[in-house]
């Protein structure tokens, strides 16, 4: 496999940068090739801006509408420097590791930048296909590849269960699972998560590092999540599901098959 780890967390002292490198580590041993994106370090650039499309402070510019110039400076290849390595490493990868720890239900806003500045589109989203139809949740620009999410809570695993007070974590983790890796075309992997991370002990450690080696050795066969796709016979003309799939039930839990 081609892994591209991708980290956002300020201290690679820290848990995350341990199991980044015990990650890493694990990979190399199986033979499997791997690049990174290690996000504080590279000092990366959070937020859109027009500097991103090379047409920043041009004089007589007109109102900056952000997908439509994403989609001409990438087609131009006029997209900055930083944005188009993220792509090479992206289009070289079978794999994708997102790596954060969970911040206000959500990765650090450096990772949300990245997808902002890299997934633009005409790359990540606003594809067609042969017939003119934008292809997504299932299709699109990165279809074929994978995505795995590796991440660190504060909290005990049962407050992230089904009736947990912080809701269940699939659901948390839906805008990214769903809504960014499928929907991009990636197939989405159950999260790896570690539960209770500023009160871990060493055996504590040792216990979730082994439990992510052993999700990476076995990474290449296993199954990804179950999403329903777009342009199967799940949805109308609406996009809302047909009543005779999960009749009777709604919530986030639907999009995903039996």
């Amino acid at each position: 496999m081609k892994i591209l780890w991708i980290s956002a967390h300020p201290e690679h002292r820290s848990l995350a940068g341990s199991l980044m490198t015990e990650g890493l580590r694990t990979l190399a041993a199986h033979g499997h090739e791997h690049r990174t994106s290690d996000l504080y370090r590279m000092g990366w650039k959070a937020v859109v801006d027009a500097e991103d499309f090379g047409t920043g402070g041009a004089p007589g510019r007109e109102r900056l509408f952000v997908g439509p110039e994403q989609e001409r400076a990438y087609r131009e290849r006029t997209l900055s420097p930083d944005i188009r390595r993220e792509q090479e490493k992206i289009a070289w990868a079978d794999t994708l590791v997102l790596q954060f720890p969970l911040w206000w239900f959500g990765p650090p806003a450096i990772l949300k930048g990245w997808f902002d500045r890299v997934l633009v589109q005409g790359f990540g989203f606003g594809v067609k296909g042969p017939d003119g139809r934008t292809l997504r949740y299932g299709d699109g620009g990165l279809a074929g590849k994978r995505a795995l999410i590796v991440t660190s809570v504060g909290a005990r695993e049962s407050g992230f269960g089904p009736r947990g007070i912080h809701g269940q974590l699939d659901e948390v983790l839906f805008p990214l699972l769903h809504g960014t890796f499928w929907y991009t075309g990636m197939s989405a992997l159950a999260p790896f998560v570690v539960y209770g991370a500023d009160r871990l002990t060493d055996a504590d450690y040792a216990r979730n590092a082994a439990a992510l080696g052993e999700r990476l050795r076995t990474l290449d066969d296993e199954a990804p999540l179950p999403f329903h796709h777009e342009q199967g016979a799940a949805y109308d003309e609406e996009l809302v599901l047909r009543p005779d799939i999960a009749p009777g039930r709604s919530g986030l839990g639907v999009h995903r098959a039996a």
